[in-house]
């Protein structure tokens, strides 16, 4: 096993005005888990493929343990990747798939037996060894893609939204999947995903990115309670948080309208001018009329245990939705004027102009 070191790794596409990675510098650790996220063209694909070998690095360096793997060919590296299309041969059982890597490295044949067995063994496959992928689900197809990664037993898994092509339940039981066989084969694994949902789920520590550059690098429950920027609070939390612009005052407090938002001494000391406040969904206190922020109640979305309710705010500087956690038993009607609070520790304040963090 290894870790992976990207020293200011650089991707600038011929014909492109900018690059489409200026220069990455991140450290993975032997053994991490660590997931690549961020929105439709920030990067994290080509960062994956600059390490697997896929895509050149036009400057910067990147290692793989010790291994300086910038210039090396893919087959060198020691890499097994996991695609978003599976990239199953269709002509081949599930058997041949799994030990086709080994087959062409010259691996003993009753070495690939033996690891072809472990694998599917580890994934539930021993049943449709002899199947061709097209009788397989797809679940059942990304198992048999990831079963010849395994079979490999490379220093690192490198895996590019490996679960986009499959609907939403076998997307939940499949990323448990995966980060239960990562944990046991204690192998490096890069994972990149648009899906934040999945970032949080399943990484040890996530990347988000914007642009092609590293916005924060952190644990999921830090990255949720302490965003260092406003894209990160944005990006992390589903529903989103809500992010509303006030004006610091001299008493260290943030004026968003007529309506004042309680913030925490220790930032208001360090605000001045313009800035933004960001609140949880779940961070929301429903208060009696004329205590707080007035909300009218535009969509309710019933998800059971916890509803999620929707609303339009006329206070200058809110966005154009609130969104309220609640109970799923007592939730308000539509059309109904909610007011809501929060607590100074729920509150996260931003410099609206940098987008950088104010928050202790």
């Amino acid at each position: 096993m290894a870790g992976i070191r990207f020293e200011k790794a650089q991707r600038w596409y011929p014909g492109a005005e900018v690059p489409a990675v200026p220069g990455i510098d991140l450290e993975i650790n032997d053994g991490e888990f660590m997931v690549l996220v961020g929105p439709s063209g920030c990067g994290k694909s080509t960062t994956l493929r600059m390490l697997a070998g896929l895509e050149d690095v036009n400057s910067g360096k990147i290692f793989i343990g010790d291994r300086d793997v910038t210039m090396m060919p893919p087959k060198d590296r020691d890499i097994a990747m996991v695609f978003q299309n599976y990239a199953l041969y269709p002509h081949m059982s599930v058997r041949d798939n799994m030990a086709f890597a080994l087959k062409m490295a010259k691996t003993p044949k009753e070495e690939q037996d033996k690891r072809v067995a472990e694998a599917a063994r580890i994934l539930g496959l021993e049943d449709f060894l002899d199947r061709k992928p097209k009788a397989l689900s797809g679940g059942q197809r990304q198992r048999v893609a990831m079963g010849r990664a395994i079979v490999r037993q490379p220093q690192v898994f490198c895996m590019d939204e490996p679960l986009s092509n499959l609907d939403a339940k076998m997307r939940v039981q499949t990323r448990t999947d995966i980060a239960k066989l990562q944990a046991d084969l204690g192998v490096t694994t890069v994972y990149v995903t648009h899906d934040q949902v999945e970032a949080m789920t399943m990484g040890d520590r996530v990347a988000v990115m914007k642009l092609g550059v590293l916005q924060q690098v952190d644990t999921p429950l830090n990255l949720y309670d302490k965003p260092a920027n406003l894209f990160v609070a944005g990006f992390i939390g589903s529903p989103q948080m809500n992010l509303l612009e006030g004006v610091a005052d001299d008493k260290g407090e943030v004026r968003i309208g007529n309506y004042t938002v309680p913030v925490d001494p220790g930032a208001g000391k360090k605000m001045s001018g313009k800035v933004t406040v960001g609140v949880r969904p779940e961070n929301w206190r429903i208060v009696s009329e004329g205590e707080g922020l007035p909300v009218k109640v535009t969509v309710i979305e019933e998800l059971g245990a916890d509803s999620f309710v929707y609303g339009n705010c006329d206070v200058e500087g809110t966005p154009g939705s609130i969104i309220i956690r609640v109970s799923g038993r007592t939730h308000p009607h539509k059309g109904e004027t909610l007011y809501v609070t929060t607590d100074p520790q729920h509150v996260h304040v931003f410099d609206t102009e940098t987008g950088d963090r104010i928050s202790g």
